[in-house]
Order: structure tokens, then C-alpha cells, then sequence
């Protein structure tokens, strides 16, 4: 499902909206909800930058708009944060003092206050992600798919929906120990720099760039450099080392195209909070062109963790307006791990 977007525009001179109250006096660093926006509507913000905080739990951006009174306000725009939007491209050094600046954001629901931003586009040109679904929620492509080849991004709907169901999925007694030792330890896998793994690595809200040939199909996903090849025209290695993306081989059933992947390590997680799997698991997955969409089925088996394999209803994917994944990202490297949070809440 589409949500539709309503965009209103705020530019220097609109002095209504920036009396309406859009803007604030300044900065509260207070972490807020995503509930607390309305992800229905956008306003577009136009000014120079006073302040980039980048920090953990959020980040914040705050920028200073004049209206046409010469009033100066200062509006406060909540980021995602280091490390959401460091492997996406937006670093300590993207954002200066004094740099003029477009951001998109979703309003509060209050209608005042504290804005959160999806991205800010530069003087330069360059547009940089403030939020992981900043790509997601804009306008669906008009272009004509006619395979599952392409770039595809997942609604954000899908990837919310399934983490609020990993609490229902049927665990054993180690999967609820491990689970729970997670929990404890305040623990991801990002901040070790380690990218998620199938399924959940499919249904982060960035580009995913689908490639096929008459041996493989390769996923590269726009995600602290994740990449997965699929062979179309072997069986698994009887001796297999385990990695993070685990061994993935396919076939076609009609236009449906069918992954069968093992050889997983037990580094990353199915789930936000420590949904531990170990290296048992077996990840079947499905997608099938429907119309401008692929639909994206998957199916989790793992005795050590789960009782029964898990089942994920149908996820879409829709094509992208941007033919090509941006090649210009931040890396996630050691130096960079006193920045990250221990626990990523959103």
C-alpha cells in the first residue's frame, strides 16, 4: 500500500507558515517517538545552518530561516542516528556552520516544534539522508518494470511490520535465552559494523539493486556495502564455510524467482533487539514481479531457535526513481565505533 504524500513548501518568505508554527526558539535534544511526526505530510525548510549535533541516541540539525519581516527563527530537525545515517553518507563533515541548505521533513503532529528530517539537500546539489526511509516515502516511479531486474526500495511499512511480529514468532528455550542475553547486553550488530543478514537486510528501507544473468542474480543493497550472489546453476558445497550472507542458490518456478540460502554465521541478528539465530538457519525467499512491484515472500526455518519455521506474510518492493544505487557512501570502520550507539532504538 502507497500512503500519499501531501508536501507543503516552506521557503524564506513563507512568514505564515514559520508563524504558524512549524519553527521553535531552539534546540531541546529531547529523543521523540516517530509517532510523534506525522509521516502523511512534508514541509520543505529553507536556511543556513546554526548547529549539527551528531550524536547518539539522534541526532539534530537546526537551521535558521529569516522571514520576510527579517524575523529570524530557529527550527530544530531531528536526524537518525550515526549509526543509521553514517553508512547511508551523512557524516560529522557534511554538514557545516553557515551552509545553506533545503530539508525535507515530516511535521509534528502537535503542528509545532521539532520537525524530522528525511534529507537536506546542499548548495552543491548533493542530497543527503537525515532519516533510513528518506528514500521510501517519496513518489512511486512511473517507469514500466518489466522483470525483477532494476533498483527497488522497500516500503517502510514492511519493514516496520515485521519487527513489531518478531515477538510472536515461535522460540525455543535457547532462542528466549539468547534473546534475552541480548537484551542485557545492550548489543547490535551495527555497531560492530556488521551489516544485517537475510531476511531482514531485504527490508531495510534503502536502494536494493536487482541484477540477473543466466548463472546468478546479484542484491546490492545501499547498507554498510552488503552484497548477496545467488548462483542459479549449482547445489550448496557439502563443505561449507558460514559467512554473514550465508550460501544462496536459485531457480525459476515461472516468473517467481525461488532462494534457498544456508551457511549462515550467528553474528547477525533476524531482528532489532537480539532476535538471535544460530547457524542452522535456512532462508527461503520468493519474488515475483506484480505490475511496478516485486512481491517478497520469506520463510525462516531454524531448530536451535525456533520451534516451527516462521513465516513472513508478503512484503512489496517498489521501483525506484533513481535508476542506480549512489556509490558515493560513508564506510563503517573501527575508528568510527566510539560514535556508535550500543543500542539502536528505532
Amino acid at each position: 500500500m502507497t500512503e500519499t504524500t501531501e508536501t507543503l513548501t516552506v521557503a524564506c518568505g513563507a512568514a505564515v507558515l514559520l508563524v504558524a508554527g512549524l519553527l521553535l526558539s531552539g534546540p531541546s535534544d529531547a529523543h521523540h517517538s516517530p509517532a510523534a511526526f506525522d509521516r502523511t505530510q512534508e514541509v520543505r525548510l529553507e536556511g543556513t545552518v546554526t548547529r549539527f549535533a551528531y550524536n547518539n541516541p539522534h541526532s539534530y540539525l537546526t537551521i535558521e530561516i529569516v522571514g520576510d519581516d527579517g524575523r529570524r527563527i530557529s527550527q530544530e530537525i531531528e536526524v537518525a542516528p550515526i549509526s543509521t545515517v553514517r553508512p547511508l553518507g551523512l557524516t560529522r563533515d557534511s554538514l557545516q556552520v553557515g551552509d545553506r541548505v533545503t530539508v525535507r521533513a515530516n511535521p509534528s503532529r502537535r503542528g509545532t516544534g521539532t520537525v524530522m528530517g528525511l534529507d537536506v539537500t546542499r548548495m552543491d546539489g548533493r542530497v543527503l539522508p537525515l532519516h533510513i526511509s528518506a528514500a521510501s516515502v517519496r513518489p512511486m516511479s512511473t517507469a514500466l518494470a518489466t522483470s525483477i531486474e532494476g533498483v527497488w526500495l522497500p516500503a517502510t511499512q514492511a519493514f516496520s511490520a515485521t519487527f513489531a511480529a518478531l515477538p510472536s514468532w515461535p522460540m525455543t528455550e535457547l532462542g528466549r535465552q539468547e534473546f534475552a542475553e541480548a537484551r542485557r547486553a545492550n548489543s547490535t550488530t551495527h555497531s560492530d559494523c556488521v551489516p544485517a543478514g537475510a531476511p531482514m537486510l531485504m527490508l531495510y528501507p534503502v536502494a536494493l539493486s536487482i541484477e540477473v544473468d543466466e548463472k546468478s542474480v546479484v542484491f546490492d543493497i545501499d547498507w554498510l556495502g552488503a552484497r548477496r550472489v545467488v548462483r542459479l546453476d549449482g547445489t550448496h558445497p557439502v563443505a561449507l564455510p558460514p559467512s554473514l550472507q550465508g550460501d544462496s542458490i536459485g531457480r525459476w518456478e515461472g516468473d517467481t524467482l525461488v532462494l534457498d540460502s544456508i551457511g549462515f554465521t550467528d553474528e547477525t541478528w533476524l531482528g532489532r533487539g537480539g532476535k538471535f539465530h544460530s547457524d542452522q538457519m535456512r532462508v527461503i525467499e520468493k519474488f515475483t514481479r506484480a505490475g511496478n512491484q516485486v512481491l517478497y515472500e520469506v520463510t525462516v526455518e531454524d531448530p536451535e531457535v525456533l520451534v516451527q519455521p516462521w513465516v513472513m506474510p508478503a512484503r512489496t518492493l517498489r521501483i525506484s526513481n533513481n535508476p542506480v544505487i549512489i556509490g558515493e557512501r560513508g564506510s563503517c570502520t573501527d575508528s568510527e565505533l566510539s560514535e556508535v550507539s550500543s543500542q539502536i532504538r528505532h
